[in-house]
């Protein structure tokens, strides 16, 4: 059985987990956990591929998910609508030592640069998905 191989490591910048399990499936995994705390993928990025192309150089593999929760992001931009370049809550997939590592945006530490209380309560509420979403995908 494929299972996490550290728990859940929050840092100002990210959740951050580790699985020995292949990165397709951790994106997969990563999907359906988006969609069932409500959040859709806006834009995909194959870090690797744009990297190869523009620089000519490689690295590992590296994918940057895009997701948006719409209630959450309608709540902050009505909060502050300069909120917007913090925007789309990104969350990463990439192959680091021969692990499949996880890590989703930090919300509160985001918007705590805003100067608008109101975006508190939408940090909180959105990190406390994110923080389950990255939980779920490493759990066995």
């Amino acid at each position: 059985m494929t299972t996490s191989t550290s728990t859940i490591r929050t840092t100002r910048v990210a959740f951050e987990a580790h699985t020995s399990r292949d990165m397709a499936t951790v994106v997969e995994r990563c999907r359906a956990e988006l969609a069932k705390e409500g959040f859709g993928v806006l834009c995909e990025i194959d870090v690797q591929a744009k990297l190869r192309e523009k620089l000519g150089t490689e690295r590992e593999p590296y994918l940057i998910l895009g997701a948006c929760h719409p209630p959450s992001a309608q709540l902050a931009l009505d909060a502050a609508p300069e909120v917007g370049v913090l925007l789309p809550c990104n969350v990463t997939v990439s192959r680091e030592h021969g692990e499949t590592v996880v890590r989703a945006m930090n919300p509160e530490s985001a918007l705590a640069m805003i100067d608008a209380p109101a975006l508190a309560a939408v940090a909180l509420e959105v990190g406390a998905a994110l923080r389950r979403v990255v939980a779920a995908v490493v759990a066995h």
